[in-house]
């Protein structure tokens, strides 16, 4: 299995192929769109290229995250080379899972969560949750 960029939501280890991931942000001004779907944060300015970006929390049905964090925001390439920035909580490390350590995602996982994995690995202490990324990307029309 390729090295994984992992980083955290809501106390859940995630993590995404390294070769999908463009860039990691600190900060990243973002202009909301008028009735997009309610995972869209908006649009941001990436050096000249308008990139969509999503708040993985809303997208996984996770709780909001607390007042006064300050999210990282993953820009990521799909599978089209359309470049998409994911809100996180924060950047974890690079791993290299064992080559055959990739599973199904347990039946245990929110619906919401488990059909947007790749599976799940067992680090040496931690679950990891590996996320599709064109799965993860794919969000709805406009909001009703």
């Amino acid at each position: 299995m390729e090295q994984q960029c992992t980083f955290v939501l809501d106390g859940h280890l995630f993590g995404i192929p390294v070769g999908a991931v463009q860039e990691v942000l600190r900060e990243q001004r973002v202009t909301p769109v008028p009735l997009a779907a309610p995972e869209v944060c908006g649009l941001a300015n990436l050096r000249g290229q308008l990139v969509t970006t999503l708040d993985l929390r809303s997208r996984l049905q996770l709780p909001p995250r607390p007042a006064g964090e300050r999210p990282v925001s993953v820009v990521v390439r799909t599978g089209d080379g359309a470049a998409v920035s994911l809100v996180v909580d924060r950047v974890g490390d690079v791993v290299t899972p064992g080559q055959d350590s990739l599973e199904p995602a347990p039946e245990t996982l929110r619906p919401a969560v488990r059909e947007l994995l790749a599976g799940v690995c067992q680090l040496e202490r931690r679950l990891l949750l590996v996320l599709d990324v064109d799965l993860a990307v794919a969000v709805g029309g406009a909001a009703a």
